[in-house]
């Protein structure tokens, strides 16, 4: 070899080259300088992770191994290659150039690679030992390491480093050949080469050009082409023992490691999921351990695989014990778990018992264990013909006696790659791939194809957190289901077998639901899976629930309890999410439950939103599939009607008049949508608009109100002449109606009568509304007067044909009469009230977590509203528990409890901005009732403490002090005296007129904590208030208790035993959360809390 001229040592300059670090996302530019003369720019710029040990940033001598970054990366149990020798050389570029570049040069028994760096993780280019033919000198501290077809010039510091170069490469070199020999391996033409899992090209960004990429054993390695492969010169090399795969999109995937992310993409989405399942199985390989082989390897003949011979099997067959290499054991596994259990040596550590070890190692040793060996393997091939195949078209068949695990099932799926979203859009056919999936021991593994041995991912049930059957032809596959983790990944598999499809949802379902919910799974479902969820008084911790979505009705199983009734979700009274997007509750709410569910995983709890809100709307146009209430009336229906009663009883034209075609339209749509959550609100919606609405909508009923089947029968049944027959006949025509039209005729004529009664103002008689409503009801085109009579007759018999009682009549008229009078009175004050009076009333305090949103009609009572709100929260009122309705005043500082026959909305529409409603328990109730037991006669007087509210100057301050003052208060009023002496009251108002409150507002400084604030309206609607304070607790009740008696009359508190019979629920399975799940974990407690203790406001001490 001809020796290259050189300038002298001191001259040559050396080139400084930055290491490549790249952060994640960055891309290589490609013009790195230093070795660009080498290989045509092909590889350079290879990145490099960064050590960020302090210890290493000196330069180490040469003759010292330093450490290296991948030298025993952490947590990897891989075997670390030993390391010959390490330093820095000078190399030159293979053209012959006079500038040379530092380099750290590793050699181990394997490799010959150099770095940028000491510091560096990957190299720049890696040398097979078993590659190189000789090593030689050539000239003054420089020599050449020679392989088949290319020459690396490298220069030592010194001669004698160089010649310790060249010893630790001779003698590597003479070590490798030496294990090649008794390998006897040659495979890719490479001596010593192991077999790659997979190599082919792939795009790594960066590079211009595709890089060629084996998967081989525990590492990754990267080439430039297929030549360089075979020569043994390579790139850089992964350790898989700190590298992680993920799918990126469809044909693209990161291998991410502590160093640096390498961004692959693949030609096609299949090969981009042959070459996850490939890196994998790397990783699965160089977390693995050798203990167990090497015990199992101790006995001769489980050296080799039992089917094919090969050296050193690393999987076996368990309930077979043979031995299998990796090869064979896809042959195995695509018998079924059932035939052969296949498990790895060095994988499946839990797998490995000492007894299984020792079975297996007997098995072999016994006497002529080969012969032994043979039988079984003979077993396995004359029983491989009968055994059942899964295909995509046929169901799986158990035809052994093999004892399988609890839930077993296994067969061809198609599968898109995971999510971690909602899937809104449609997935196409083409991106469906087709996997092997095995369902066993708790794991749901998907693989390349039945042969295969390493799963390309796996779901294990315990993770699997819901579970989705979409509606046929969702997707690409007719027949599709979703499976949540908790990880908040989505995974979508097809089938076009619909029976295949159940089968495998059964599967899965039977996997990850514990016996405590296994009754939800009699039936088919839409959604499975676990909830967190707070109940009752247990707030402190969520507790995770078991829910099934089926149809319109959602199926609970708790941990205390069996399965609940299911909650009928067309009927919910509300249904709502509180709280912000980080923590959202879905709240629930039906006649007498209230069930309040957190989105603690984001992905399952938003589609489990999404299904509740669609099976809670309305699914059709019949009246059954409508969003229905308590007495099974559409709410659309109940919505129309009542805003038309309290806001156009008295509209003239009413129902006669059509509204504006494109409000009415609009209004319809929303209904149909979600009807529940329409409120309709006066000077929003016109009352022809809303009247239009339901005109159109009846009329738009496919089958009709009264069906298509008993049309006829309805109309045949007007032309009978006997009055008392012809309503006879009514009342058995409305019997045979379904339930849901029958209760939806009764609501709409119940509505026609009481606009009838309004004729003289709304100039809509009987005979008006039969002539708008008989064309509407049983859609004719108006010429059969019939349908007309039909209506007519409904409306004169109303009372008779519907069974109405005396009381049900009265409370309609009374509350007819309110709201007619609030609506004069409103008009005169200037005032409007909505169409829907609903009030916000707490329960025990005035918090957001404690409140709840009551329709209060107008006949609606104290006692009936306290009911209504313990039966929403379904709280057992025991004996002597004096549950009561109170009016509290903020800004006064004090409450007044409601008479239990007090009607409660003309107090609603009198609250103040600073007044709410608050039912609690009455804690001086019992001490009142035992005083006005005891006591003689029906008059109370004594000394108080006595303070005016007057107005000085206009500005609403009130003036002066307490003063002593006799008050005499009698059945008819109450007086006040300036001394005990006095003759002549100073002052006398009727007892009827006044409110008493509990409390006097700190800022006037009561002499005492008990007092009261006394309310007197006058008859020009003026209001006069005063402060009163007692001496002592039993006083306050006293004169208390005086005014409750003489104002009603004497009844305080209702004497029937129903207010007291409702019996505490001895089970609190899905029952009503007391305290709604707003706010946070403090509040939460603070507010279990204050319900335990039976807090009490103003009145803790009276």
């Amino acid at each position: 070899m001809t020796k290259k001229e050189e300038p002298p040592p001191s001259r040559v300059p050396r080139a400084v080259r930055v290491a490549s670090l790249l952060s994640e996302g960055e891309e290589l530019s490609g013009d790195d300088r230093g070795d660009e003369e080498e290989d045509d720019h092909a590889y350079e710029g290879v990145p490099n992770g960064g050590w960020h040990t302090s210890s290493l940033s000196l330069s180490l001598p040469s003759t010292i191994a330093a450490p290296h970054p991948m030298d025993g990366p952490p947590g990897g149990s891989t075997p670390v290659t030993p390391v010959i020798k390490a330093g820095w050389l000078d190399k030159n570029p293979p053209q012959g150039s006079y500038i040379y570049q530092k380099r750290w040069v590793r050699l181990d028994t394997d490799h010959l690679r150099y770095f940028d760096s000491n510091k560096d993780a990957y190299s720049k280019r890696f040398i097979s030992v078993a590659c190189i033919s000789h090593v030689a000198a050539i000239g003054d501290q420089k020599f050449e390491v020679i392989t088949n077809n290319r020459t690396f010039a490298f220069r030592a510091e010194s001669d004698v480093e160089r010649k310790e170069w060249m010893q630790a490469l001779q003698q590597a070199m003479a070590e490798q050949r030496a294990r090649a020999r008794l390998s006897s391996a040659y495979l890719l033409g490479v001596p010593g080469s192991e077999q790659p899992d997979r190599a082919g090209s792939l795009e790594l960004r960066g590079f211009k050009n595709k890089l060629y990429v084996a998967v081989v054993g525990d590492k990754v390695q990267l080439y430039k082409n297929l030549e360089e492969y075979h020569l043994g010169i390579g790139i850089t090399f992964i350790d898989m023992s700190v590298g992680n795969v993920k799918e990126v999109d469809r044909r693209s995937f990161d291998l991410t490691t502590p160093y640096r992310i390498f961004s692959f993409s693949a030609d096609s989405e299949l090969e981009k999921e042959q070459w996850l399942e490939a890196m994998q199985g790397a990783i699965a390989e160089a977390l693995s351990t050798s203990e167990v082989a090497e015990r199992i390897w101790a006995a001769a003949p489980n050296r080799f695989c039992a089917d094919c011979g090969a050296p050193q099997p690393d999987w076996a067959s368990i309930n077979l014990c043979v031995v299998i290499c990796k090869r064979c054991a896809g042959e195995h596994r695509g018998l079924g778990a059932g035939v052969s259990k296949v498990r790895s040596l060095k994988m499946d550590r839990k797998v490995w018992t000492e007894t299984l070890i020792e079975a297996l190692c007997a098995a072999v040793t016994t006497t002529d264990s080969r012969l032994g060996r043979r039988c079984r393997m003979e077993f396995l091939r004359n029983n491989r013909p009968q055994v059942p195949r899964l295909d995509s078209m046929k169901p799986l068949e158990k035809h052994y006696s093999v004892v399988l695990p609890t839930v077993s099932h296994s067969g061809f799926l198609y599968k898109t790659a995971s999510a971690g979203k909602l899937l809104q859009d449609r997935r196409a056919r083409e991106e469906f791939s087709r996997r092997w999936c095995v369902l066993g021991d708790g794991v749901l593994s998907y693989f390349e194809n039945e042969r295969a041995v390493t799963p390309n991912g796996e779901i294990r049930a315990s993770e699997i957190v819901c579970l989705a059957v979409p509606p046929p032809d969702t997707h690409g596959f007719e027949h599709t289901f979703e499976v949540y983790t908790e990880g908040e990944r989505l995974y979508l598999f097809g089938l076009e077998s619909a029976e295949q499809a159940h089968e495998w949802v059964k599967c899965i379902a039977k996997a990850f639901v514990p016996p405590l919910a296994e009754d939800l799974l009699a039936r088919d479902f839409e959604r499975l899976g676990r909830l967190p969820y707070k109940a009752g008084l247990s707030l402190q911790r969520a507790q995770e629930g078991w829910f099934s979505l089926s149809g319109s009705e959602l199926r609970a199983v708790f941990p205390d309890g069996p399965c609940e009734e299911p909650l009928q979700l067309r009927k919910l009274q509300e249904l709502s999410i509180q709280g912000d997007s980080e923590n959202q509750v879905l709240v629930l709410v039906e006649r007498r439950r209230t069930l309040y569910i957190q989105g603690e995983r984001r992905l399952d709890f938003m589609g489990w939103l999404g299904a509740i809100q669609k099976a809670a709307a309305s699914m059709g146009d019949t009246l059954s599939e409508q969003q229905l209430g308590d007495s099974d009336i559409p709410v659309i229906v109940y919505r129309c009607v009542d805003y038309i009663t309290q806001c156009g009883l008295t509209s003239e034209g009413i129902y006669r008049k059509c509204g504006q075609t494109s409000k009415t339209q609009r209004l319809l749509e929303s209904l149909r949508q979600d009807a529940r959550s329409v409120h309709l609100k006066e000077g929003e919606q016109h009352v022809d608009d809303v009247s239009s609405a339901l005109k159109r909508f009846l009329r738009d009923l496919p089958d009709g109100l009264f069906t298509r089947a008993q049309r006829l029968t309805w109309l045949e049944a007007s032309e009978i002449e006997d009055e008392e027959e012809k309503v006879s006949r009514y009342r058995e025509l409305l019997v045979r109606l379904p339930p849901v039209n029958r209760a939806t005729v009764k609501a709409l004529i119940s509505h026609l009568y009481c606009v009838q009664c309004f004729s003289d103002t709304n100039q809509m008689n009987v005979h008006n509304l039969a002539i708008v409503f008989g064309p509407t009801l049983f859609q004719t085109d108006g010429q059969d007067y019939k349908a007309g009579r039909v209506v007519e007759d409904l409306i004169n018999h109303y009372v008779v044909v519907f069974s109405v009682d005396e009381e049900e009549l009265r409370k309609q008229r009374e509350e007819i009469t309110a709201i007619v009078k609030m609506r004069v009175a409103g008009t005169a004050s200037g005032t409007q009230h909505a169409g829907d009076f609903i009030c916000t009333v707490y329960l025990e305090e005035k918090k957001a977590e404690t409140e709840q949103h009551i329709k209060i009609p107008a006949s609606m009572t104290a006692e009936e509203l306290t009911l209504e709100i313990l039966d929403r929260r379904n709280v057992g009122i025991r004996e002597k528990d004096y549950w009561t309705c109170f009016e509290v005043n903020e800004r006064e500082e004090a409450e007044r409890p409601l008479h239990f026959a007090e009607k409660v909305l003309p107090i609603l529409h009198g609250l103040g901005t600073d007044s709410h409603l608050v039912v609690k328990k009455h804690q001086a109730m019992e001490a009142m009732l035992l005083y006005l037991a005891s006591r003689v006669g029906d008059t109370k007087h004594g000394m108080m403490k006595f303070r005016e509210d007057r107005s000085l100057l206009g500005l609403g301050l009130p003036s002066g002090g307490f003063h002593d003052r006799y008050f005499i208060l009698n059945s008819s009023c109450l007086r006040l005296y300036k001394e005990v002496r006095s003759h002549r009251p100073e002052k006398e108002w009727p007892v009827k007129s006044l409110k008493v409150y509990l409390g006097v507002k700190k800022k006037l400084r009561p002499p005492t904590c008990w007092g009261f604030t006394v309310v007197h309206e006058t008859e020009k609607h003026e209001k006069q208030q005063w402060y009163l304070c007692c001496d002592t607790q039993m006083e306050l009740r006293e004169w208390f208790a005086t005014f409750l008696f003489v104002q009603h009359d004497g009844l305080v508190w209702p004497s029937e035993p129903s207010r007291v019979s409702r019996a505490v629920p001895e089970v609190r399975l899905g029952s009503v959360s007391l305290i709604p799940l707003r706010g946070s974990e403090n509040e939460m407690r603070r507010s279990v809390a204050a319900f335990t203790a039976d807090p009490l406001s103003l009145l803790r001490n009276v």
